[in-house]
């Protein structure tokens, strides 16, 4: 039977990192499944709108190979809703998030990836607007 991976993210100014996640979390399953912060997920987790709005995210994602179907993540706590909406049998997350979403291995497996070093999507941002 086929398994299915989610994994969750805003995939703003997308970069190296952004790939190797998505396919590492790919490697795991038969079928990927990502789930895109909307526009006012991000204001809310980090109190600033992605450089790219929500339409172009979800569009670089779904052209990546790995990616069988995106969706807009409207909500941290719908995540259970999300992994049965979708029939996951696995969530992929960063580690980062370490033992956050423990709490869903009563209905998946629940793997945390090593972020890539040295490639953070805030870092870039300062960077590029001399904030850095």
């Amino acid at each position: 039977m086929a398994r299915t991976v989610i994994t969750f993210g805003t995939f703003d100014v997308f970069h190296v990192g952004h790939l190797r996640v998505i396919e590492r979390a790919a490697a795991l399953g038969d079928r990927l499944v990502v789930g895109v912060s909307a526009d006012a997920l991000n204001m809310r987790k980090k109190d600033r709108l992605p450089v790219f709005s929500e339409g172009e995210r979800l569009a670089i994602v779904s052209a990546l190979k790995p990616v069988d179907e995106v969706f807009v993540e409207e909500s941290l706590e719908l995540k259970r809703d999300y992994i049965l909406k979708f029939g996951a049998d696995v969530l992929v997350m960063g580690d980062d998030w370490e033992g956050r979403f423990d709490e869903f291995k009563d209905i998946c497996e629940v793997v945390y990836l090593p972020r890539t070093p040295a490639i953070s999507t805030t870092a870039l941002i300062e960077k590029i607007s001399g904030n850095a």
